[in-house]
């Protein structure tokens, strides 16, 4: 075996990186340097080196009739001048930044023209010369000044004249409630492609319908079941687009919370079929969209004084009534039909009422159409039938039978007596 140096061993165990206990190495804990950090060092070595070219620039040239360290003065202050600038203008908006760029670009237009005029004047060259320093001067910081503090309008305009953008997906988005897909209706209505945007089941509305579907109750199963298949066929469907939202709030408490405070915070609508759910979303300003309501909204008007032929099924609460439902459900309550269970009749309409459960529509026996057909119920009654008197029913088509003919016997004729 050989033997290893236990120095050499301690720093090699030293630089040896960490093993995970999964096996992984990670990295060891040198300070990492960020590409902020890279950025501010970069940024402060280009600061430096304008600090050193101005400097040195001012001592190579001698401005200002200066000579030396005075001259390399100059230049550092100008340079320091300049770093100013860049940590006012770093804080400033880029509106602002646009707007400030825009308007000293004009002003020092502004300023050439004005020392076009000024160079044909017969003032002395050093008057002309204040002159132009001047009117460089005012019209670029004017330009300057207000270039930056009207450069948020100038962005607004810039806006307001671009076209308009889609809408957002957020309002076209459309939140389902646990009771519409237990419903079943709004995978009709969506294959009737009466619904666009984009539907979301959210997460917690998908784990109340698959805790309704793995209930102990039977009923509560298969309603769940239900739900699940009806989201399974919109998933189908290619003009329906169906996302799943992991966004939870387990602040807020029950499914019905939840689905507010998330339709609240998207900006999405609710489509629920729950009663209490609309109107506290409602109440809050939310929009909803209630299969119910549209149900009810679909069926056909009627109008008192119409006239309408209905089944009584049932006797109604009060006596001598009679219920029927037409073919979309709606309840009709007939007075004078309870003699008429589970038989046809004549209705006319004598008012219409609309509640939250429903349309309810009252009527009463049409007694025009009973006393046009008591005749023809009669006349049928009697051929139906056989006569009280026994005598056997006779058929209107039949043709009695002839009597027998009878032989005339030849006649004797006697002569007349004679006058005499």
């Amino acid at each position: 075996m050989s033997r290893t140096n236990p120095e050499l061993q301690g720093r090699t165990a030293s630089f040896s990186e960490p093993v995970s206990p999964g096996g992984s190495h990670r990295r060891s804990a040198l300070p990492r340097v960020t590409r902020t950090q890279l950025v501010r060092w970069n940024l402060w070595v280009v600061r430096a080196a304008l600090i050193v070219c101005l400097a040195a620039a001012g001592f190579a040239l001698g401005p200002f009739g200066l000579r030396g360290v005075p001259a390399a003065g100059a230049g550092l202050l100008l340079a320091l001048a300049v770093l100013l600038a860049e940590v006012r203008l770093r804080r400033a908006e880029l509106s602002s930044l646009l707007g400030g760029a825009l308007g000293g670009i004009v002003g020092i237009f502004a300023a050439l023209l004005v020392t076009l005029v000024i160079s044909r004047t017969s003032e002395a060259d050093a008057t002309k010369s204040f002159f132009v320093c001047l009117a460089l001067f005012a019209f670029g910081y004017l330009g300057l000044a207000l270039g930056s503090g009207r450069g948020g309008e100038l962005r607004a305009e810039i806006l307001s004249r671009r076209a308009p953008e889609k809408p957002a997906l957020s309002e076209s988005l459309k939140l389902l409630d646990t009771s519409v897909l237990i419903d079943g209706r709004i995978a009709d209505i969506c294959d009737a492609q009466f619904l666009d945007g984009v539907l979301a089941v959210p997460q917690f509305v998908l784990h109340e319908l698959q805790l309704v579907a793995d209930s102990s109750d039977s009923l509560k199963r298969q309603r769940g079941r239900r739900g699940l298949e009806v989201l399974q066929r919109m998933q189908k469907m290619p003009q329906v687009e169906v996302r799943i939202l992991d966004d939870d709030f387990a602040q807020a408490g029950d499914v019905d919370h939840k689905l507010v405070e998330l339709a609240r915070r998207i900006g999405a609508k609710i489509v629920t079929n729950d009663f209490n759910l609309n109107k506290v979303a409602t109440v809050q300003g939310l929009s909803v969209l209630n299969v119910n309501q549209l149900a009810n909204a679909l069926k056909p008007a009627v109008l008192p004084g119409e006239s309408m032929r209905v089944l009584i099924l049932r006797e109604g609460k009060e006596p001598n009534q009679g219920v029927a439902y037409l073919d979309d459900g709606t309840m009709v309550v007939v007075d004078g039909a309870r003699r008429m269970i589970n038989k046809s009749a004549d209705v006319i309409v004598t008012s219409v009422h609309q509640t939250t459960a429903g349309k309810m529509i009252f009527g009463r026996l049409d007694e025009r159409g009973d006393s046009a057909s008591t005749p023809g119920r009669q006349a049928a009654a009697a051929t139906a039938g056989a006569r009280a008197d026994g005598t056997p029913r006779m058929d209107s088509t039949t043709r009695l039978p002839e009597p027998p003919s009878l032989e005339r016997l030849p006649r004797t004729i006697f002569p007349e007596p004679d006058a005499d």
